[in-house]
């Protein structure tokens, strides 16, 4: 889109933008960039209309942008329902992001968009647009063609669900960068026993390879069942390649720390999260290849 009218110009300025929302409602960068593409054919089409109608560029192309990523929401809905084994967001290093994309990175993290995907769509709009970019339920409200207050009992009530803590009073991120860093270091010495004896005892592991690679189908449950899973994973690897059966990369995946994880020809981008007492509560493994070309 050449930014040679009002709405390209606009259109250029806000893409960045557009991009963070959408992202952040529907996990996955690109339907997110798709959703901001068809904002710009929209507005040019508006544009075109030249009925004088768009008093603000920023705020037409914000509500067209949320009410279209609300649409491809419900449209992918169906579509994951059919995806083999469970869906997980897809990762992105913030350096692929557009600046303006990053804006909070609170509500960038794959744990909260993986736990937004129990909110309606609507909640999980009214949600992001309050706590990553600020605006108001009168704002939002005007969007998503609901009261004031029903916008509030939007954000509430989705705050309680992803476990929020309320604005000004933000706890730290739940990745530990320290404990990743020890972590990837005994990895790479390959005592992959420092994995298994940081699990809580509750731990639960997220993998997702959709059909392309050999996943767990189901969430796992408890540590005795992921130490289990992880050696499994060991025991193929050594058989595939005694001498280097494994390989460990840090990496930036939402803006928290993470590693990718490379054995028996392919690569597991791994995501952890950690408790109050620095111990592995839950285990995101994103291994669908068309997941990690935005982060590897």
């Amino acid at each position: 889109m050449t930014p040679s009218t009002p709405a390209a110009r606009a259109w250029s300025t806000e893409r960045g933008r557009l991009v963070g929302i959408a992202y952040r409602m529907l996990g996955d960068l690109g339907h997110a960039e798709d959703v901001v593409s068809e904002v710009a054919i929209e507005a040019l089409r508006e544009e075109r209309a030249g009925d004088g109608r768009v008093r603000s560029w920023p705020a037409w192309l914000t509500t067209v942008c949320v009410r279209r990523a609300i649409d491809r929401v419900r449209a992918v809905a169906a579509v994951r329902e059919e995806y083999v084994g469970h869906w997980l967001p897809e990762p992105v290093a913030l350096s692929r992001l557009p600046e303006d994309a990053v804006a909070d990175r609170e509500m960038l993290s794959l744990g909260l968009l993986h736990l937004a995907e129990q909110l309606a769509p609507d909640a999980r709009a009214a949600v992001v647009l309050h706590r990553a970019y600020g605006m108001s339920a009168v704002e939002i409200g005007g969007i998503l063609e609901k009261s004031p207050a029903a916008v509030r009992q939007l954000i509430s009530r989705a705050e309680r669900r992803l476990r929020l803590a309320p604005p000004g009073d933000r706890p730290p991120s739940t990745a530990d960068p320290a404990a990743v860093s020890v972590l990837i270091a005994a990895l790479e010495g390959g005592e992959i026993d420092v994995l298994l004896d940081m699990l809580a005892d509750d731990a639960i592991l997220w993998s997702d390879g959709g059909g392309r690679v050999r996943a767990a189908l189901n969430p796992i449950f408890g540590s005795a069942k992921v130490r289990r899973f992880f050696l499994g994973v060991l025991e193929k690897a050594v058989a595939a390649d005694p001498a280097h059966p494994f390989s460990v990369a840090s990496l930036d995946a939402n803006g928290d720390p993470a590693f990718a994880l490379t054995h028996s020809g392919r690569t597991d981008v791994v995501v952890l999260e950690f408790g109050a007492d620095r111990r592995i509560v839950g285990i995101r493994q994103v291994s669908n290849p068309d997941k990690l070309q935005h982060v590897l």
